[in-house]
């Protein structure tokens, strides 16, 4: 899923990649049965994710989730993988983004498999580049 801070564009096109793996993409405004879809609050969704039957991670392109205290508490009740966009993607062109993303999507998945939840890691711009885990 990816949120607010993101645009629908990375969330259709890791869609279309992600598909014939058996896995779907997200955007907020598109997530199934999210009361509010795009106008959810951050802890309504989060609440929504971990209430779903399926397995999610998310995607946001703001770290500020981290240090709200009632989203952080959310998150970790939640039992989340989630991923947060370095701040070098605020410059990057959409294309960009959204390439590096189908790029690292075997990583991203595979960090999911390894790590227990709730985890957090930061996805660096660069082809090159290994997520970082995030202490929270």
């Amino acid at each position: 899923m990816f949120d607010n801070c993101t645009s629908p564009v990375l969330a259709s096109t890791l869609d279309g990649y992600i598909t014939h793996l058996g896995h779907r993409a997200f955007h907020i405004k598109d997530v199934p049965g999210l009361p509010g879809g795009r106008n959810a609050k951050d802890v309504d969704w989060i609440n929504h994710l971990r209430s779903s039957p399926e397995v999610w991670i998310f995607v946001t392109g703001d770290s500020r989730v981290l240090k709200n205290p009632a989203e952080r508490a959310a998150l970790r009740s939640a039992g989340l993988h989630g991923f947060v966009l370095a701040p070098a993607y605020q410059k990057s062109p959409s294309h960009l983004i959204a390439s590096t993303i189908v790029l690292k999507w075997p990583e991203l998945e595979q960090f999911t498999k390894l790590v227990a939840a709730p985890s957090m890691f930061e996805i660096p711009i660069g082809k090159n580049t290994k997520l970082k885990q995030i202490k929270w």
